[in-house]
């Protein structure tokens, strides 16, 4: 997982395809290749996983903000439309 992006309201992180997280050598079962993002709503304490075709919209938007770099504004305003997905309330281990 890779943070991408952190604020006093937002956080966004890159989960990787099968990222366990275990280095170790042991053949597991297989899984389905899956990657996405999840924002992190740190005002409503909700999170939202983007995954398949929402992941490829939202990673057109990362792409066009290393090509023009927006303002914390412009990336808060882009990130509250996809908060407004969010159901799932943030739970710390």
């Amino acid at each position: 997982m890779n943070l991408l992006y952190e604020s006093e309201s937002f956080a966004v992180m890159h989960v990787l395809a099968n990222d366990t997280g275990d280095e170790s050598t042991t053949p597991k079962a297989p899984m389905l290749e899956r990657h996405g993002f999840e924002i992190v709503d740190k005002r409503s304490g909700k999170e939202v996983y983007l995954d398949g075709s929402w992941a490829e919209m939202f990673q057109m938007h990362i792409q066009a903000w290393q090509q023009n770099t927006p303002t914390q504004e412009e990336v808060e305003d882009t990130l509250e439309k996809y908060t407004g997905l969010a159901q799932q309330p943030v739970v710390v281990h």
